[in-house]
C-alpha cells in the first residue's frame, strides 16, 4: 500500500513548491494585486509594500505578472506535454505491437524529425504560422512527442514479448486490448518519470521560444518573456530578470524531485508485489 506519511525531505519540498506553483497559476486573478498589464509605477522601482517585487521596464507591478506569468507558463507546458504523451506513447505502441512497414515507417519518420534540432525546427515553423497559443501548443507538443515515441516503443517492444501478453494474442485479444490493457499498465514507471522530464522541458522550450519572440506574445505575461523584456535592467543592477529566471528554475527542480519520488514508489512497490 502506497503510504503518503514517510515521505523524503526532497519530495515534499517538491510537492509543496510544485503546489504552490499550481496554486498560483489557478488562483491568478485573485491573487495578482494588479491587472497584468496596468501600468502602476515608475520604470524598474525597486521593491516596497506596494510592490513587493518592484516594477518592471514599462512600470507594471512584476509581482502581479510573476502570478499570471505562472498561469500561462504552467497551462502551456501542461498542454504541451499531455499532446506529445498522448500522441507518443499511442504511436510508440502501436508501432511496437504492429510492427513490420508500419513501425519501420513511423520509426523512420521520427529519426528525421529528431534529426533536426528542436528548437531550430520550433522557430522555423513558428515563424510562418499564425502567433496564437493554440499553435504554440500544437507546435511544443508535436515535436516534442518525438522524445515520447522512441521510449514508448523500446519500452513497449520489451513488453510486447513477455508471456502474459503472448497470452493474450492467443486468447484473441484486439491490438487495442494489448496496447491498453496489457501493455500500459506495465509501462507507466518509465513513463510517469519521463512525464516529469518532458514537462520541463516543455517549460524551458516556451520559455526559450518566448525569449526569441515567437513565444507568447505581449501583452500577456509569461516566464521567459519577462526576462527579455527586462534583460536590459542588469546593467543597472535591477533584478527584474533574475526573479522570473529564478522561477523557471525552481519549477523546473520541484517538479524533477516529485517525478523522481513517484518512479521510486511504483519501483519499490512492484519489487515488492514480485517478492512476496
Amino acid at each position: 500500500m502506497l503510504s503518503l506519511t514517510r515521505i523524503p525531505t526532497g519530495a515534499a519540498l517538491g510537492l509543496l513548491l510544485t503546489f504552490l506553483f499550481l496554486a498560483m497559476a489557478v488562483l491568478a486573478p485573485f491573487l495578482a494585486p494588479y491587472p497584468m498589464d496596468a501600468t502602476v509605477g515608475d520604470v524598474w522601482q525597486p521593491a516596497s509594500a506596494a510592490h513587493w517585487l518592484g516594477t518592471d521596464n514599462l512600470g507594471r507591478d512584476l509581482f502581479a505578472r510573476m502570478i499570471y506569468g505562472a498561469r500561462t507558463t504552467i497551462f502551456i507546458a501542461a498542454a504541451a506535454t499531455a499532446i506529445s504523451f498522448v500522441l507518443g506513447s499511442v504511436l510508440g505502441f502501436a508501432a511496437a505491437v504492429v510492427g513490420g512497414w508500419f513501425d519501420t515507417l513511423m520509426s523512420r519518420f521520427v529519426d528525421l524529425m529528431m534529426a533536426i534540432p528542436t528548437l531550430i525546427f520550433g522557430l522555423v515553423i513558428l515563424s510562418v504560422l499564425p502567433s496564437t497559443l493554440t499553435t504554440l501548443i500544437l507546435v511544443m507538443g508535436i515535436l516534442d512527442s518525438t522524445r515520447v515515441y522512441r521510449l514508448s516503443r523500446a519500452v513497449a517492444a520489451d513488453i510486447n514479448v513477455m508471456d502474459f501478453v503472448e497470452a493474450a494474442k492467443l486468447r484473441g485479444e484486439g491490438r487495442g486490448w494489448i496496447i491498453f490493457r496489457e501493455i500500459l499498465p506495465n509501462a507507466l514507471s518509465p513513463l510517469v518519470s519521463e512525464l516529469g522530464l518532458r514537462f520541463i522541458y516543455a517549460v524551458l522550450f516556451l520559455s526559450a521560444l518566448s525569449f526569441l519572440g515567437l513565444g507568447v506574445q505581449p501583452p500577456e505575461a509569461d516566464w521567459g518573456g519577462m526576462v527579455k523584456e527586462n534583460k536590459d535592467g542588469i546593467v543597472f543592477g535591477v533584478p527584474a530578470a533574475l526573479i522570473p529566471a529564478a522561477a523557471i528554475a525552481l519549477l523546473a527542480i520541484s517538479v524533477n524531485l516529485v517525478a523522481d519520488w513517484i518512479l521510486n514508489r511504483t519501483t519499490d512497490l512492484k519489487g515488492g508485489r514480485g517478492n512476496g
